[in-house]
């Protein structure tokens, strides 16, 4: 703005612009004039002070702040830097870092909240910044650990513990956020931000509907805040209210285009029902804002792949090499992805996520082989014995080993479908690929279960409480008591039941537990194969089940895991497997209603072993 520009506008404002003549009155004036809120009157004597003193760091500060008032984030970052070359207080940088977040630029903010605590570490307050800064950026673990510095150096700085507590249970850390958000016992009750640290408690605790009542309460209380739309949404959509969490994701991106997390759990939303094209456009939305987003990617592959579209998820999903929770390796090696030839190679396959995709993909290492390969396998200790025996396998070894031997490439299992170049009707299905089990082993169960007089059946009804689909995947074993009367040998292959489960099963005799006997998946398989059907949730053990070619009964959420698809009681993956799905109610009881109808008809059929 030039002289000629400032006059009309002091012109216009002589009424309430004190006639002050110094620098440090004008300052004063100023001053007043932010804390009344009369920002364009501040804005003029901080302009006339800064006539007479340009380098008055607190004046430059001021200005900086007033532009920052008003949205004119690129004006306040020059001005506030300018204050800064003058004078690097602490109160400067943080003003800075806060301009520089609204203006978008991440990693610039982190550098200046991180050169404020280094010039005042014991300050809270500037812990909390940089935590907020950190999570900007996605550094989420970095975060975590200063949200929960600022809360030891000042113990009633509540928003951080409730910052701390949403990363740590969005790294699967509930038990740790828990106790954070637990302090809102020690907060005033009524608090809106003690309601929020409440509801996520009970959220970790699985009283959504409890939860669900404390955030809308919260919310009753500040409508505008986006944040609290966003977990409203979260509690309707842990429910299974789906199309009342939609608009809610909605109203917070109306009040605050580009939030991320919405946009996320709007496309999760929308997948759950089976709008599988406009959670597609959602992804595409966020990856509009962020191209470099690579969660974004992960998560869109999972659409792709659940809906048939091979060609875009398997290349997608491979952004999960950059993801937290998911395996990194640091070889010097090249990682193979199906572009050279490897004859005459040797490569390393590695496992890279759980047992039940080991198992899945392991089809595709005899393919490796055929081309020329030396194949050398690094999994869990407990699928050693299993695949020792495979089809072009030269050696596998444990990952408890530690040093490997010299190879050339590697690829992670789950690479291997995109190696492949997999799509539907390409899917090697050829059963069973794993090696028969060890006879001895089978004629030892056999003998544990005595005469085989009635169909044999396996059970699993849970999986791994730490997956974050657990609560969908797996049941409680009470909702299989009606499968009881069915003439047939029932026999659990489920291994460490839980609580619950385990005080049932003692009160069950007709059902079999030997598990207790299960040392590894070798002897696992080889119980299998002395059982006529498999019936089991979305586990390890289905996968294992169906890739000895075993009849294996699937029962699946109304939305499953990707590799089940939508719409058939087939897979492709496993022609042995029968699928039993959830309706849109996503109630289990029918689902099991439809198992029992089926296996009342085949206990009818002699068995065939």
């Amino acid at each position: 703005m030039t002289r000629r520009d400032r006059r009309p506008a002091s012109k216009n404002t002589e009424s309430t612009v004190p006639a002050a003549t110094t620098a440090a009155a004008l300052h004063e004036a100023a001053v007043r004039h932010f804390s009344a809120g009369q920002y364009l009157e501040a804005q003029l004597c901080c302009r006339q002070a800064l006539e007479r003193d340009a380098d008055n760091a607190e004046t430059l500060h001021l200005i900086g702040l007033i532009a920052l008032q008003a949205r004119q984030y690129d004006h306040a970052v020059e001005w506030i830097s300018r204050a800064i070359r003058q004078q690097p207080k602490v109160d400067y940088l943080t003003s800075l870092g806060t301009a520089l977040q609204r203006q978008g630029r991440r990693n610039d903010a982190l550098l200046t909240f991180d050169k404020a605590v280094q010039l005042k570490p014991d300050d809270a307050g500037l812990w909390r910044n940089l935590g907020s800064a950190l999570a900007d950026a996605g550094r989420l673990s970095e975060a975590a650990l200063s949200f929960q510095h600022a809360l030891k150096l000042d113990p009633c700085l509540w928003d951080a513990a409730f910052q701390a507590g949403f990363l740590l249970h969005h790294e699967g850390r509930s038990e740790e956020a828990l106790g954070l958000f637990k302090l809102h016992e020690k907060m005033p009750p009524e608090s809106n931000l003690a309601l929020q640290m409440r509801a996520l408690a009970m959220y970790i605790e699985g009283r959504f509907e409890q939860g669900l009542a404390d955030i809308t309460r919260a919310w009753e209380r500040d409508p505008a805040n986006a944040g609290l739309c966003n977990q409203l949404g979260v509690f309707l959509q842990r429910l299974h209210r789906e199309a009342e969490a939609l608009p809610w994701f909605d109203r917070a991106l109306a009040l605050q285009p580009g939030f991320v997390g919405a946009l996320r759990n709007k496309a999760f939303a929308l997948t759950n029902l089976h709008r599988f094209d406009e959670a597609l456009s959602v992804h595409d939305e966020i990856k509009a804002l962020d191209p470099d987003d690579e969660k974004t990617d992960f998560d869109a592959s999972l659409v792709e792949l659940l809906i048939g579209n091979f060609e875009a998820g398997f290349a997608r999903r491979e952004a999960r090499s950059k993801l937290a929770g998911f395996a990194h390796f640091d070889f010097s090696q090249v990682r193979w992805l199906g572009n050279d030839s490897i004859a005459g190679k040797t490569i390393l396959v590695v496992n890279d996520e759980g047992f039940g995709d080991l198992i899945q993909f392991a089809r595709y290492i005899p393919m490796l082989a055929a081309l020329g390969a030396r194949v050398i396998l690094l999994v869990e200790d407990p699928a050693v014995s299993l695949l020792s025996g495979m089809a072009g396998v030269a050696e596998v070894l444990p990952k408890s080993a530690g040093s490997l031997p010299d190879f050339d490439l590697y690829c992670p299992v789950c690479s291997l479908p995109l190696a492949f170049d997999t799509r539907l009707e390409t899917i090697p299905a050829s059963l069973p690929y794993l090696p028969s089990p060890d006879v001895e082993r089978v004629q030892t169960w056999e003998d544990r279960l005595g005469p085989r007089e009635r169909l044999r059946v396996g059970l699993v009804w849970s999986g791994n409480p730490k997956h974050f689909n657990d609560h969908n995947r797996s049941i409680p074993l009470k909702l299989l008591v009606p499968l009881l009367d069915v003439d047939a040998t029932f026999v659990s292959l489920q291994k460490d039941p839980r609580a619950s489960d385990a005080a049932i099963l003692r009160e069950r005799p007709e059902i079999i537990d030997l598990t207790s006997g299960f040392v590894d998946f070798a002897e696992t398989a080889a119980l299998i194969s002395c059982l006529d059907i498999v019936i089991a949730v979305d586990t390890s053990i289905a996968h294992l089940a169906g890739a000895l070619g075993r009849p294996t009964w699937i029962l699946l959420p109304h939305t499953p895991d990707w590799r089940w698809l939508t719409n058939r009681d087939d897979t492709p993956w496993y022609p042995s497997v029968r699928l039993f799905r959830q309706d849109e109610t996503r109630d289990y009881g029918s689902v099991i209603a439809r198992v029992r109808s089926e296996l009342m008809a085949t206990t009818a059929v002699p068995s065939s072993d």
